[in-house]
């Protein structure tokens, strides 16, 4: 193989990063606020929460499953730990552990309707979906809940280095070690690719289906405890979408939804590539509804050149 066909190679198996750096790069002719230090802060602490949801759901992916949950799961955990936190006085520590066990537990839930009674992926979390929302509206009254001073807004503390900004990166490397060198993340992979191959030799693979969906939900969880976090107030209107943008993430990323292929730091670069697109447009003061729209076509351009060059 010569010089030029292996620079082609390259090219087509690293796509994703290809355009995210050119992206990066027309962000920063067309805006001289892009590339500054308060701006790439900006855009990464707002980005963790999204990040992490784009995690679960490729864990999901990976399986051929689907997890319409999350973002209702955000606003459970969102509301769950202002509840905790403000209601009952409980300590905010304690109050994102009782979240998360929360958010295990409707993953398990979805987790159960999907491996063992059989339900689509997209049936099983569109149910739980519509129920963890109805959570979040009821235990809040449909209100936002404000926390007070030094509980969870400790997690963005600038002297503390915004904590969610090093918790993201230890998740994601985490994730990234579970995907790449263990026999857990090989058997995910291998269930996407051929779960009645897998069954065949002896893996149990209804508690391998079960158990990506309790990760996607913890994940989503303390994405939302991340919102609050970041806002300081407990909302049961957060994560409205946020559905849609991981998939997109993880599709950006090069997963395939039929399973069996994908990559988490390319799902994180897929979220990341996201970020630019929605934080360039509002550098340029582009509004609202219209951002939408050339979102909306930059994913398709996007999602058409990995499907293109996945063809050579």
């Amino acid at each position: 193989m010569n010089n030029k066909n292996k620079i082609g190679k390259f090219i087509l198996d690293n796509n994703t990063y290809v355009i995210f750096l050119a992206l990066f790069f027309i962000c920063c002719v067309i805006s001289d606020k892009f590339f500054s230090v308060l701006n790439l802060r900006n855009i990464v602490l707002q980005q963790s929460a999204s990040i992490l949801v784009a995690v679960g759901m490729l864990m999901v992916i990976l399986t051929g499953g689907i997890d319409l949950s999350v973002g209702s799961v955000m606003a459970v955990g969102s509301s769950l730990t202002a509840i905790l936190c403000t209601k009952f006085q409980i300590p905010w520590g304690a109050a994102i552990m009782v979240a998360l066990i929360f958010g295990l537990l409707m993953g398990t839930f979805t987790g159960i309707l999907v491996a063992y009674l059989n339900f689509q992926g997209f049936v099983a979390s569109l149910a739980v979906m519509t129920i963890a929302r109805g959570v979040a509206y009821t235990i809040t009254n449909a209100t936002p809940v404000n926390l007070p001073s030094e509980t969870l807004n400790t997690l963005t503390s600038k002297s503390l280095g915004y904590p969610i900004i090093w918790i993201m990166l230890i998740v994601v490397i985490i994730f990234v070690v579970i995907e790449k060198y263990t026999a857990y993340g090989r058997l995910v992979i291998a269930i996407g690719s051929n779960s009645e191959a897998v069954k065949l030799s002896g893996i149990r693979v209804k508690r391998y289906l079960m158990s990506v969906y309790m990760l996607s939900a913890c994940l989503s969880t303390l994405a939302g405890i991340f919102v609050a976090a970041r806002s300081n107030v407990g909302n049961s209107t957060i994560g409205e979408g946020q559905e849609l943008d991981a998939i997109a993430a993880c599709v950006i990323g090069g997963a395939s939804l039929a399973g069996g292929k994908g990559s988490v730091t390319k799902a994180v670069v897929g979220a990341l590539t996201l970020a630019l697109i929605g934080n360039i447009m509002n550098l340029l003061a582009v509004p609202a509804y219209p951002q939408r729209i050339i979102k909306g076509f930059i994913i398709i351009a996007a999602v058409l050149l990995q499907v293109l060059t996945d063809k050579e």
